[in-house]
This record gives structure tokens, sequence and C-alpha cells, in this order.
């Protein structure tokens, strides 16, 4: 299982946030178990069972989107609901031709790969989403391209060749003031991906990529949201909201010397707040307990939980804070943007749903000497503000 621990050992720990993540582009031979993570049986299942329309399901070939009509057929049923639905024949002599297969967000509705996303986003701190790539030939899907997101793939069945070439623009975004060059010369690493094969790259890199090493191709692409200074100044613009020169009207109609006046204050509030040189700090800890994660539902249990050992809980949120209140005898427990205040006899076992890990009630309750009942009332209220979720051993 991919897991923020597993990850961590497999991409390199301290030692890649440090020396690898946002600087340079990484290959790790054999660093992933795919086993059980995905699979072309998988795959078809997916595409027979789901209504994919595109984007999210499509092919692409030489930079550009096949057009639908060449593989699918629209249809509706008796109540006049349209999709569309592959026509496996025209589908496969697509992909024999040169077409690459992408499937978005396939952590969404694959267990396996959402626990590898998940994992993925507690070691880097931030949102992954996981796309299926599939490719035939020697034809490129894509293009030489750049992306606006770190990435990490790996290598499922077969092979896929990677060209690789620097950045031409340092730290390009999605919204952007220009576009990166294409970069000339030869690329700086030239690699081919055999399965359980992993490759980190950073934004900006401009890569094309080919399967026809003898063998059709299957990869996962995990891409990482970004977090840049715009975000930042975003997050502190909120936290100054409390602040009057910011609540203020701008002086549209007023003399220069009030629009001087006006802007002065502004500024001296934002230069204020950054000159905290644990501002960073102050953001991690905001993103960290405020981003609402993957909500669950836990049904059957919609009034509570019963005081059952063997019901099975993780948190669904990405991160989260315990901070102890010695004073008050209290620990508060900040996750999805809502604390709550609890006994601090309750720490050890909100301390274990923070690990991420699925955990009965019965295992909660033992780490903090608390009867079941208790754990569940806790548990309860947790689900009631969507950070935690029953995943196990329902009736």
């Amino acid at each position: 299982m991919l897991d923020a621990a597993t990850w961590a050992g497999r991409l390199g720990g301290d030692r890649f946030l440090a020396q690898t993540y946002h600087r340079s582009y990484a290959h790790l031979p054999g660093a992933a178990d795919t086993a059980g993570l995905f699979s072309w049986d998988d795959l078809n299942r997916i595409i027979a069972t789901q209504r994919l329309e595109p984007p999210r399901l499509r092919l692409s070939v030489d930079g550009e989107m096949v057009p639908l009509h060449r593989y699918v057929i629209p249809t509706t049923n008796r109540r006049a609901v349209t999709w569309s639905r592959i026509q496996p024949s025209d589908f496969h002599a697509q992909l024999r031709d040169g077409a690459s297969l992408v499937l978005d967000a396939v952590e969404k509705i694959h267990p396996a790969v959402g626990a590898a996303a998940e994992g993925l986003e507690r070691f880097l701190g931030t949102s992954v989403q996981a796309n299926v790539y599939a490719s035939w030939t020697e034809r490129e899907g894509f293009g030489r391209h750049w992306d606006d997101h770190d990435v990490v793939v790996v290598q499922l069945r077969g092979s896929k060749r990677w060209r690789l070439w620097g950045m031409t623009r340092e730290a390009p975004t999605f919204r952007d003031v220009e576009s990166p060059e294409e970069p000339e010369g030869d690329p700086v690493a030239d690699l081919v991906l055999s399965p359980g094969d992993v490759l980190y790259l950073p934004r900006g890199w401009w890569h094309s990529v080919t399967a026809g090493q003898g063998t059709e191709s299957l990869h996962l692409t995990f891409g990482m949201v970004p977090h840049t200074g715009a975000d930042l100044m975003l997050w502190v613009v909120d936290q100054l909201r409390a602040s009057l020169a910011l609540r203020r009207d701008i002086p549209r109609f007023g003399s220069l010397a009030e629009q001087s006046d006006f802007t002065d204050a502004v500024r001296g509030e934002v230069a204020d707040m950054m000159a905290d040189p644990r501002l960073v700090e102050r953001w991690v800890e905001s993103i960290d307990t405020t981003d609402p994660g993957h909500a669950i539902p836990s049904l059957p249990y919609v009034d509570g939980l019963p005081a059952r050992r063997e019901i099975t809980v993780k948190l669904t949120a990405p991160g989260g804070r315990l901070t102890a209140n010695r004073e008050q005898g209290t620990v508060t427990f900040s996750a999805a943007g809502t604390a709550w205040d609890f006994a601090e006899s309750a720490a050890p076992a909100l301390g274990t749903l923070l690990t991420n890990r699925p955990t009965t009630l019965g295992v909660l309750a033992d780490s903090a000497g608390l009867e079941v009942k208790e754990v569940a009332e806790l548990v309860s209220i947790l689900i009631d503000g969507h950070t935690v979720a029953v995943v196990g051993t329902a009736p």
C-alpha cells in the first residue's frame, strides 16, 4: 500500500524534499510495488461500467483530442438521458493507430489508487489527482509539452520512453503572463520506464512520451497542486480582512492625498504581516487544518455510531492538528476547517485518528483507556464535522 510513510521511503524522504522536490527530475527504478494498484482488468471494468464523458475519458494523438464520434455513439435511455457509449472495435482501432488513452481522476473511482493518492497528499501536503495513461505505439499522444504541476509517474505495465528537457521559464503557472518557449537541443535525459519504476518531474519541465518498446504501456500519473507565492498572498489577504484598513472603501473619487493615505495604510498592514518570520509556518498550519479533504458518508449510521468495537473509521481530511490546553485540561482537535475541544483523556484516540489509518473503535478506546461508548460519541461528533468516516464493518 502506498501510504504516506511508504511514499516517503520510496521517494527518498527528507532528502527528496530537501534536494529534489521542485528542483530536478528523479528516476527511481523499481521503487513502487504495483501489485494490486491498477491493472488492464481494472481499466476495462471502469470503461465498461462508468459513464465517462470527455474530457474525463479521452483519446489524444499528436497533441490533439480525437473527435468523439470516431469511437463512441450517443445512447439515450427511455427517460431521455443521453451519454456516450464506447464502441470497442472503433475504440481499439484508434488506439492501434497511435492514439493514447487518458482517464482523469481515477482516484475517485478506484480504491487502491485513491489510497495511494491520499498517501502522497499526506507526504507532500498538497492535493493530488491521479490519471491513467495507456498507449501502444511510438506515436506521441500529446506532443512535447510541459505541465503546470509536479508529477509522480508510476509505470504499471509494459514500458514507456520519456525524453526530458529542463524548464525554459522558471516556475510557470496555469495563469501566467507569458508562455515558456520551446526548448532547444537534445534532451537532458532519455529514459525507459519499466513496471515498478517511478519518475518525479517538476512543473515546467518539457517532456515527450511514447510507448513503442515492443509492448503496450499502462502508467499512473499523480499530479500535485502547486502552492505558490500568489497563493500565500491570497491567504495573507484573507487573514487581514479583520483590519480596518482593508475593510475601508477605496477612495476612488478622493483627492490624491486621500488615495495615497489609503494605500499607505494597506501597505503597512501587509508589510507588518509579511515581516513575521513564521508566516509560512502559520500558512502551513492553516492549510493543514482547513483543507476539507475527501468527505465520505458513514451509512447506515445517520444518527450516531453504536458502541461496537469492530466498526472501522478513518480521518477523511488530509491533515489536522492536536493542541494541548493544559490549563483547561482539554485538547483541541482541528481539521477540515473546524476545531473541537475534548477532554485531555481523548488525546491518545485523537492522535491515532491523525495517523490517517483505518482504525476500529475498539483500538481507539483501548489506546485512551475509554469505554467504546465514549469513543463512539466522540467519533460521531467528528463524522458530523465531515472529518471522519466509517470505512468498514457496517451491518
